[in-house]
């Protein structure tokens, strides 16, 4: 299911009045981008850096040679098209960046976001008069989003519940940033002007499954299994109080005679 493009009609006349800011602030970040990713060797160390190595490679195109290629790939010019996609994959880059620790790999991200990328592409109108990294930036955090609404999650909440758990948790980042502390679900409820049973019920949709097989992360090989502790074992606290009150127990009976030790044999 694609993601709900129909606003993409109400949000293009804001581009109109952003577009000149935002692209001379993204052309300065892609341009430290660049200086980063010619420093990246073909040593292969990891997926993401070689990626990012042969990215780099790819020119950004000036506004002119946005118009030109555009409008060729709009009449089927399959290396024009090429050409715009390839020359703004730093931006799906910086975009995905912004997306860690969502539930999903950088490459994940990335993949996503050149999915949104392409459809840009498709879409873009170059007689509009904005940028194309403008128009570009809101298609490759659309399917971003999306993607992780849809695969982050072990169990998969339907779209209009994920938009209006995002809502609740949004309101609670604020509240918890106002009142230095993590709010109730009273207190986001008031905030809200909804029932509090609504938000509690919504917040616990927000839990996670954890796998005990996934790993710690840094540079730890434990996965989390190997440090769980087990309810049916005794820790080392309770195995050294057992054994002192074995040790107590024996040394009080042999302080009693033989009768009164036969007794509590007995009784016991």
């Amino acid at each position: 299911e694609e993601p709900d493009f129909d606003e993409e009609s109400s949000v293009l006349g804001m581009f109109d009045e952003k577009s000149s800011m935002e692209d001379e602030i993204l052309e300065d970040e892609l341009e430290e981008d660049d200086l980063l990713l010619q420093n990246v060797t073909q040593r292969v160390l990891d997926a993401t850096q070689l990626y990012l190595g042969e990215i780099g490679y790819s020119p950004l195109l000036t506004a002119e040679e946005e118009v030109y290629f555009a409008r060729r790939a709009l009449c089927g010019d399959q290396q024009s098209r090429r050409r715009m996609i390839e020359s703004n994959l730093r931006l799906v880059v910086k975009i995905a960046r912004r997306y860690g620790n969502r539930g999903l790999a950088l490459l994940d991200l990335i993949e996503e976001g050149n999915l949104g990328l392409i459809r840009a592409v498709e879409k873009f109108d170059p007689e509009r008069g904005f940028r194309f990294s403008t128009y570009a930036t809101w298609w490759i955090r659309q399917t971003i989003e999306r993607a992780i609404m849809n695969q982050s999650r072990t169990i998969r909440l339907p779209i209009h519940i994920v938009k209006e758990l995002n809502v609740y948790l949004r309101t609670a980042r604020e509240l918890a940033h106002k009142l230095d502390h993590e709010p109730s679900a009273e207190e986001i409820a008031e905030q809200l002007d909804r029932p509090v049973d609504d938000v509690s019920r919504m917040l616990r949709l927000n839990e996670r499954i954890t796998s005990v097989d996934s790993p710690l992360g840094g540079d730890s090989e434990k996965a989390l299994l190997d440090i769980l502790s087990d309810d049916s074992e005794n820790g080392p606290e309770d195995t050294t109080q057992n054994d002192d009150m074995k040790h107590s127990i024996v040394k009080w009976l042999f302080e009693l005679n033989a009768k009164q030790r036969e007794v509590l044999a007995r009784r016991f």
